[in-house]
């Protein structure tokens, strides 16, 4: 029989176990890290990236995008682009001389140093997107509307996220009905909300410009926006099939004019404004954002932009989307493996799972999306927190469970590494030979338990014993007392209160942030 003092000293090695896996690490003795390397997921062929390609430049040359802006058709025409009957055509040559010329290898920053993003190869980070027009209430296991104190509150629980790595704006302030508030108040409350890269959108270029004078207050002046632009705009500057969209093409140059890196977005849904054959789906989306990326280019030379394929998937039962399917998966990772052919800073999207609830559906719909996306390799991976419905609902349990799944996936991602120590030989001689016959106390085993392993936050990994012993708890009540820890702790100040008032001073803010900090 086992001494009671036995017993103690078992509960406080697993009590100093557990305070040691609390406590910060340093970056890089962390298991995982922003920009761990993806790429081995290859959902084509060498030959079908060939294939895709030759179709893609045919597409450009032969077909073209209907709708372009004046200045658009001026600047593409000036260089050897066609336009003819209300359509612009892009020469190989011309899309192939920007594919030589772009931009690579850029960083995106947060206000904070530490949450800057190299976008180079294939390092890939999580973040959040999408334009939810509801809050899951999980409490009542309702749908309500969204508001911009939960895009603030939303951004605020981002901010003590580790493995959601930036923050788009996840919803749409429905209790705000100026499209210029809007836009402004939307921009305002994700950068007063986290020090993370914040990526928004603007539907009237006028919108972009108050936003930008907003972003120069912040930062302290024009220039030193200019050196560390901390806001990308997300823009869908084609209404697929193939046509551009006027008052976007307006806000994108707006953006790149002012120093903001853009995302450049098209998101044809596969069999309804994109074909429904995948492989036609991916050439499509593709086609689109390199003429966008032709016109950046033209327009400002090297202007960071993210290469951003997001075709969406149908059910062609319905006609519905479906975001959530193995087809959505695996058209996304194809998309990222372009993205990797041709060395673009590349954003796809995943985890938009249909689910209305954290539940089961909504945990394996979202862990084969994201995982497929993130072994692309592609360096961002949007909406991948926090959403469901296919993107029609937010929720904040969500945000803290996927934060945990985020870093399970990073893991994957991160892979083995193999060397002469790993290999552990000598590890397997002091045990098995003048050992105690076990690993658990072996130097190498505490030294790997932070930097080789990652532990869930909200994630149950006890035993059926000790899980009945804690009142049985479940993953959704835990997930939001940690949301409510979080909010209720966590008042970001990295927007100075001068700056604050300057801002409000001049704009109209629709947010308080005392109500929330009191």
């Amino acid at each position: 029989m086992k001494s009671p003092l036995s017993a103690s000293k078992r509960r406080g090695a697993r009590a100093a176990k557990r305070a040691l896996r609390a406590a910060p690490l340093a970056e890089a003795d962390r298991a995982v890290r922003p920009g761990m390397l993806g790429g081995g997921f290859k959902p084509l062929s060498e030959t079908d990236l060939v294939k895709v390609n030759e179709a893609v430049m045919t597409t450009l040359e032969t077909i073209g995008l209907s709708q372009a802006i004046p200045s658009c058709v001026e600047t593409v025409t000036a260089v050897g682009g066609i336009y003819k009957d209300g359509r612009l055509y892009f020469p190989r040559t011309l899309v192939e001389d920007t594919l030589a010329n772009c931009a690579r290898n850029f960083v995106l920053h947060g206000q904070d140093p530490k949450h800057d993003m190299e976008l180079s190869g294939n390092r890939v980070h999580f973040g959040t997107a999408g334009a939810a027009v509801h809050i899951v209430d999980i409490e009542n296991r309702d749908y309500r509307e969204s508001t911009l104190k939960d895009l603030y509150d939303m951004a605020r629980l981002v901010d003590q996220l580790d493995h959601i790595h930036y923050f788009q704006r996840c919803l749409v302030a429905r209790d705000v009905a100026d499209p210029a508030e809007m836009d402004f108040n939307t921009c305002y409350a994700a950068v007063s909300g986290t020090s993370k890269h914040v990526g928004s959108s603007w539907v009237m270029p006028e919108h972009v410009e108050a936003s930008l004078r907003m972003l120069h207050v912040v930062a302290g002046s024009e220039k030193k926006w200019r050196e560390r632009p901390f806001v990308s705009q997300s823009n869908c500057f084609v209404v697929p099939p193939l046509r551009f969209a006027e008052d976007a093409c307006a806000c994108l140059e707006v953006a790149v004019r002012g120093g903001m890196p853009v995302l450049l977005l098209a998101a044809g849904q596969a069999g309804a404004t994109s074909p429904a054959a995948l492989a036609g789906s991916v050439v499509q989306e593709v086609a689109e954002v390199l003429a966008g990326l032709v016109w950046v280019n033209l327009m400002v030379p090297g202007h960071p932009a993210i290469y951003g394929t997001w075709p969406f998937v149908s059910d062609l039962r319905t006609g519905s989307m479906s975001g959530g399917s193995g087809e959505q998966a695996v058209l996304m990772a194809a998309c990222g493996q372009m993205g990797r052919y041709y060395d673009l800073p590349t954003g796809i999207a995943a985890g938009m799972t249909d689910a209305k609830l954290p539940d089961a559906q909504s945990g394996f719909e979202k862990g084969y999306t994201v995982s497929l996306a993130a072994h692309s390799g592609a360096n961002m991976v949007y909406e991948s927190a926090g959403m469901h419905a296919s993107l029609l609902g937010c929720s904040y349990e969500s945000m803290v469970i996927d934060n945990d799944m985020l870093g399970a996936i990073n893991r994957t991602v991160r892979g083995i590494e193999v060397n002469d120590e790993t290999l552990s030989l000598d590890a397997m001689r002091d045990v098995c030979v003048d050992g105690p016959s076990h690993y658990l106390g072996h130097a190498q085993t505490l030294g790997l338990m932070q930097n080789e392993y990652i532990y869930p936050e909200v994630g149950d990994r006890t035993s059926p014993k000790e899980w009945a012993e804690q009142n049985k708890p479940e993953i959704i009540p835990v997930a939001r007392e940690r949301v409510e820890k979080i909010l209720a702790t966590h008042h970001p100040v990295h927007v100075s209160d001068e700056s604050d008032t300057a801002v409000r001073k001049e704009f109209t803010v629709l947010f308080d942030r005392s109500r929330v900090e009191s």
